[in-house]
């Protein structure tokens, strides 16, 4: 009698593992760009700039503006998923304890490599937690919600959001500089590298029916938190 076979031993929790390693490890990016001090991403540039207005720590703004986003999927008829709560929750969190056991750094030839690190990193940390599968993140849902709502293409849709995102920060007074543009030249290729290195075999090799269907890779219509 032959034995069906069926997704490996383990599976669940290696997905578990994957997710929740992954969202502190972006916490942890997210921290430690801020003490790179040579710009940030787009959706930490808005959140910098809300912070300085508010008084609120950034950590604080983002696990509230993440909330935020999530009432936003209502209409766009997205559902979240465990990942997608779980990343609302722990990303600020983990963002400000990095920032309070990081100290500030003076030096620039401390914060040009740290910088460089925080971007691979957030690539790695990219490919684990989207690999896991437990659903897209707030800014992600977003992101593919009105692409199924209006019809425009991914690319154009993240595109307008982060361009949006970026200057809205920077007019609260978010920080932009070398490190936005690095980010967004590098997460990219960076992203699609992690999430092949970390992909789980029996799960579906894309994030999303709309990733699959624009014939762009996984980490190219990825928006980041």
């Amino acid at each position: 009698m032959t034995r069906e076979s069926g997704p490996p031993r383990g599976g669940l929790a290696r997905r578990l593992v994957q997710l929740y390693t992954g969202l502190v490890l972006y916490g942890v990016s997210m921290g430690l760009m801020l003490r790179a001090d040579l710009g940030l991403e787009p959706w930490s540039v808005l959140n910098q700039g809300i912070s300085r207005h508010t008084g609120l720590s950034i950590g604080t703004v983002t696990v509230a503006f993440g909330a935020l986003i999530l009432l936003l999927w209502i209409p766009l008829r997205q559902r979240p998923g465990l990942g997608t709560v779980s990343n609302v929750v722990i990303l600020g969190v983990v963002m400000d304890l990095t920032l309070a056991w990081f100290p500030e750094l003076s030096s620039l030839g401390a914060r040009i490599p740290l910088l460089a690190f925080t971007v691979v990193l957030n690539g790695a940390a990219t490919g684990l937690y989207i690999a896991a599968r437990f659903g897209p993140g707030p800014r992600d849902g977003l992101m593919t919600g009105l692409h199924l709502r209006t019809g425009r293409p991914v690319r154009l849709v993240r595109t307008c959001i982060e361009v949006t995102v970026l200057v809205a920060g920077f007019l609260l007074g978010g920080s932009i500089g070398v490190g936005t543009v690095l980010y967004a030249l590098a997460i990219g290729p960076l992203a699609q590298f992690f999430l092949r290195r970390f992909a789980i075999s029996g799960l579906p090799p894309t994030p999303s029916r709309v990733v699959a269907g624009t014939g762009s890779s996984p980490a190219r219509a990825i928006l980041r938190k």
